[in-house]
């Protein structure tokens, strides 16, 4: 039996109960109360209580949607009862899983001199490596290409007002990373201990309580530009010092021989800032970075990655088709969708000429944003990619995905043989499509019965692109293996919310960076890059994340492990 790590000291303990239904509109604390009789407890004797996660059930045959809940309560250690072991016997019930710590306070001047670690990337795994290693005790220097979130803004403002895109601020470089101008998701399938203070810390920074414990967790873009100045404030009390708008451009290491370098220093220009460890946090889109990383000695190896397009529907229409209407549905407000189509036959190659294997996956959707806006998540001139973001209240009319099949290594082996075949594949994808819109940073939009038939649309297509749209072919412009697997996979998505492949849905532009196409290996323990005694690749860039929390998670880990301190709890 484990023992929670809370403020009421070792004496309690946490148990998780599962299965408990939520009526929307309903108080949490008849939660509260039904939960401790379901395990036979006075709710006047519970020490604590806490939800673990909250998620919508909106199948129909289970009658108006409602929530489905695991719930912690905390007693004392001592106390039984034979409602919780039945509970525990029919598996409702489980000691909840232990909760880190982000650092080791302990360790702070009490290990003689401090370790310098030098943190690359201030997105999420980046933040959180950064905050981990400085509350274990390290010196540490954050180095970002971006600007500070304040300036960024004022750039992406900027592009889309007609300016030229900014190599090193934009949409997805600068403060907080690519996933400030998605929409703040910090839902994860990883189940770690550092999950709860991670969230917890964004909490104290400003975000909405329930991120802890909400399945679909999303702050906002609009939240994220408050939250992130406050979290910057809280790492500089800790020691933080970080370095905006200052590029690295290359590793200052010895050969230690036995195939092992060391990490003297990181060469920016802002001068060689020396370092007993390196974490290389620099996101899914750093292609120049990785081409330097990879010069100076960084494995790198091609590694599956996410290609497809954004679709966009009027949010009604996915929220009738999910909720059904009603004061449950009203109440819930804007709904979203996670939709998957399994795989077919292999339908040919990605190739310039369609040749080749192909190894694509069945489709499904990332990223939904209901009541969102698509955006252009561009770092290159000459190039096009889409992504989408929403602010807190979903205020738009809209509602869009991106819609992606997973690509192995066998698909874009016509572009190269080493590890950066699927940057080849993105920037000619990418070009493609920005020559298709005109050139001006508008996106070849087609209806999806018009994708599904291989023809242009006619008539005003109205979407939440910024840049505006034009009519292009979609079905022409995507590899023929992508674009069979998405046509197969509308049939499914079209089962699961009627509409979805009608007319009111529309296809725009190119989704590349969902994922990116490399990973640096690295020992499964310590983080460690293979090939180094003191470099720690890490988050979706290094290929061992796939969204905002499970990166965090990463950094902090990496944070503990450079610094000296392995992970607590």
């Amino acid at each position: 039996m484990s023992r929670a790590r809370t403020p009421h000291g070792s004496n309690a303990v946490t148990w998780r109960l599962s299965g408990l239904v939520q009526a929307v509109g309903e108080p949490d604390s008849a939660v509260r109360e039904r939960a401790a009789r379901e395990l036979g407890f006075e709710v006047g004797e519970l020490r604590g209580f806490r939800f673990a996660r909250r998620s919508v059930d909106a199948r129909r045959r289970h009658g108006a949607p409602h929530f489905v809940c695991q719930v912690d309560l905390v007693v004392d250690v001592s106390r039984r009862t034979p409602r919780l072991a039945r509970a525990v016997r029919e598996g409702r019930a489980r000691a909840a899983p232990e909760v880190g710590r982000l650092g080791d306070p302990s360790r702070a001047g009490a290990m003689g001199a401090r370790p310098r670690v030098v943190v690359l990337g201030a997105g999420p795994g980046g933040l959180f490596a950064a905050l981990a290693a400085a509350r274990s005790g390290a010196v540490v220097t954050l180095v970002e290409r971006g600007a500070a979130i304040e300036t960024r803004g004022r750039k992406v403002v900027a592009f889309h007002r007609g300016a030229a895109p900014d190599p090193d601020t934009n949409l997805l470089f600068g403060e907080g990373g690519a996933g400030t101008y998605s929409d703040g998701k910090v839902y994860t399938r990883v189940d770690d201990p550092l999950e709860v203070p991670i969230l917890e810390e964004l909490v104290a920074a400003g975000a909405p309580p329930e991120i802890v414990f909400d399945a679909r967790a999303h702050i906002g873009t609009d939240k994220l530009h408050r939250i992130l100045p406050r979290l910057r404030a809280r790492m500089e009390a800790d020691g933080v010092q970080f370095l905006f708008e200052t590029r690295a451009e290359g590793l200052v290491s010895v050969d230690l021989g036995g195939g092992q370098r060391r990490v003297r220093a990181l060469r920016t220009t802002a001068g060689d800032l020396p370092c007993d460890a390196l974490i290389v946090a620099v996101g899914h889109s750093a292609r120049d970075t990785w081409a330097w990383l990879a010069r100076d000695g960084l494995v790198f190896e091609a590694k599956p990655f996410q290609l497809g397009v954004r679709v966009e529907h009027p949010q009604e229409l996915v929220s009738r088709g999910r909720y059904g209407a009603g004061p449950e549905a009203e109440a819930l407000g804007p709904a979203s969708y996670n939709l998957r189509a399994p795989g077919g036959a292999d339908p040919g190659g990605l190739g310039p000429a369609g040749v080749g294997p192909a190894g694509v996956a069945g489709a499904h959707s990332f990223c939904m944003c209901p009541g969102g806006r698509i955006v252009a998540s561009v770092s290159e001139p000459g190039q096009l990619c889409t992504n989408g973001m929403s602010n807190s209240k979903h205020s738009s009319r809209y509602a869009n995905a991106a819609l992606v099949m997973t690509l192995g290594p066998e698909a874009f082996a016509a572009y190269g043989r080493d590890a950066f075949a699927g940057v080849a594949l993105q920037r000619a994808l990418e070009t493609r499509f920005f020559e298709a819109g005109g050139e001006t940073y508008a996106a070849p939009a087609q209806r999806v019965p018009d994708f599904l038939q291989g023809r242009e649309s006619a008539g005003e297509l109205r979407t939440s692109y910024g840049f505006g749209v034009v009519p292009g072919r979609i079905d022409l412009l995507l590899p023929p293996p992508v674009r069979a697997a998405l046509a197969q996979a509308f049939g499914a998505f079209e089962r699961q919310i009627r509409g979805f492949a009608g007319p009111d849905g529309i296809l725009v532009g190119i989704e590349t960076r969902s994922s990116g196409p490399v990973r640096a290996p690295r020992d499964r323990v310590t983080r460690v890059a293979v090939g180094f005694q003191n470099l720690f690749p890490i988050g979706e860039g290094a290929g061992h994340a796939g969204g905002i929390t499970s990166a965090a998670i990463d950094g902090a880990h990496a944070g503990h492990e450079a610094s000296g301190a392995a992970p607590r709890v």
